[in-house]
């Protein structure tokens, strides 16, 4: 008799967890039976933010492929493993000696992955140095970058976009994103190009024919060419009709690599502030015979995911799971490390179902990555229960900001639902929390993995988030 409890009490176990993957409310079912995607490619998990019985569940065990749904995990992770107020410290050294304002040595930067370095901060930098009593400096600027171990390529290459922003690869020096900014504008017959930084290792040819006319169609903006070589200097060309009648054009590409960025910016500004020097840059570890000469820090973490998730900004996404590798393993940090250190934070929680999920690159943009509905609406649970309203103003507000600035304005969901999306060819998916009608949040995850995913899986993931703003 005892075994036969036992037996029924497993398979009733059994149908109470994976019974509710083949379950849709039958209304709901009904709103988005006429949606011409096959039910085998979409996954749809609705719970209670209170309970842990789902109210819908169908295929939710499946594995798909996440897109940038995945930068939950690489944030979450982050939040969890350094807190809200965490900050990447770019630490300046400095060998030889300082003496009457003249440095005779090398400065330094020890290199942390701050996504955030860019061209607001070496003023500050420069005013840090001037501090430390460095008006001159007779030797080189040397960039430690050893922190991570990544390719080194500036782009992914993940499609046909090669010199797209969203394309940048990650690196221990951050500078820009990686993004190469410059503007074209028309002066007459002439134009002038002008750089965002003074960067020397990229070029810009102009070939561009100055015409009269209005500034529409092919003549409103150049024809852009890159050539790259194997020391990873690039050049631009520009080609192609631009009418004088045109404005300033700004084109901004991933042509030049972070550390050599980084340093022209910082030693024009050195230049600029009266602190000159005689050498040039350098890539070496810092000895540990180097003095300690100050900290500039970066924005805190809050701000960081924040903009990972509204912006799904795929290159600080890859920045901070190349973090999370240095703080769970020794350096340095290899997307491999930084993958298991992401499995090993959330499985503190059992947040990711076992055998499920892949983490590529934490950014999501991949076609190798997968996750279930399930794994997700785990981590939704779990960072709403712990951190709330906090956490949930770092994902897109709908109808405010974020990738879903311009979806749900005139819908009932307007300023309800606090989601993340994820988009490649072939996928459209969307995961966060939704306020029903009686102010309840709920867990909802839509997963569409399918070819018509372009044309149909906003659609279908719009019916069933305003199901839950106004039925639930």
């Amino acid at each position: 008799m005892g075994l036969l409890k036992g037996l029924l009490f497993t398979v009733f176990f059994f149908f109470s967890i994976f019974g509710w993957a083949e379950t849709l409310p039958d209304d709901l079912a009904q709103e988005i039976s006429d949606i011409p995607i096959n039910k085998n490619n979409y996954s749809i998990y609705i719970q209670p933010l209170n309970s842990n019985i789902p109210i819908a569940s169908w295929r939710t065990h499946v594995k798909r492929s996440p897109a940038s749904v995945m930068k939950l995990l690489t944030t979450y992770s982050a939040l969890l493993e350094l807190g809200f107020d965490y900050r990447w410290e770019t630490k300046f050294y400095y060998t030889g000696r300082i003496r009457d304002g003249v440095l005779r040595g090398n400065l330094y930067v020890k290199a942390s992955g701050d996504p955030t370095l860019a061209t607001k901060d070496i003023d500050d930098i420069v005013s840090q140095v001037r501090i430390a009593g460095i008006s001159k400096i007779i030797g080189n600027i040397v960039i430690d970058r050893t922190l991570f171990k990544v390719s080194s390529r500036n782009t992914s290459g993940f499609d046909n976009n090669t010199y797209s922003p969203y394309n940048a690869m990650p690196d221990a020096i951050m500078f820009n994103k990686r993004k190469s900014t410059f503007c074209i504008t028309p002066h007459g017959k002439r134009v002038s190009i002008s750089k965002d930084v003074p960067d020397k290792s990229y070029k810009v040819i102009n070939k561009l024919h100055i015409v009269n006319g209005s500034c529409r169609r092919g003549r409103s903006w150049p024809r852009v060419k890159i050539q790259t070589n194997s020391s990873s200097r690039s050049t631009i060309f520009l080609t192609g009709k631009l009418s004088k009648r045109c404005g300033k054009r700004t084109i901004c590409k991933v042509v030049s690599m972070p550390h050599r960025a980084f340093y022209y910016a910082l030693r024009d500004t050195l230049d600029k502030n009266g602190i000159h020097m005689k050498g040039s840059l350098k890539l070496k570890k810092v000895p540990k015979s180097a003095k300690y000469l100050f900290t500039h820090y970066s924005e805190p973490l809050e701000d960081i995911i924040s903009t990972i998730a509204k912006k799904s900004d795929n290159l600080m996404a890859r920045q901070v799971m190349l973090t999370l590798g240095t703080k769970r393993f020794s350096p340095p940090s290899t997307t491999y490390k930084s993958r298991k250190a992401i499995e090993k934070i959330l499985g503190r929680f059992y947040i990711l179902e076992k055998g499920t999920t892949f983490i590529a690159n934490g950014s999501g943009l991949s076609r190798s990555s997968k996750i279930t509905a399930k794994s997700l609406a785990n981590l939704l649970n779990h960072a709403g229960k712990n951190y709330g309203q906090r956490w949930m103003n770092t994902l897109s507000i709908a109808g405010i900001d974020g990738t879903i600035h311009n979806r749900f304005i005139n819908s009932v969901v307007y300023g309800r639902a606090w989601m993340k999306t994820g988009t490649i060819k072939h996928v459209k998916n969307i995961a966060g929390y939704v306020e029903g009608a009686t102010g309840e949040l709920y867990v909802v995850v839509v997963l569409v993995n399918d070819r018509y995913a372009h044309r149909y899986g906003a659609m279908l993931a719009n019916r069933v988030i305003e199901w839950v703003a106004t039925q639930l």
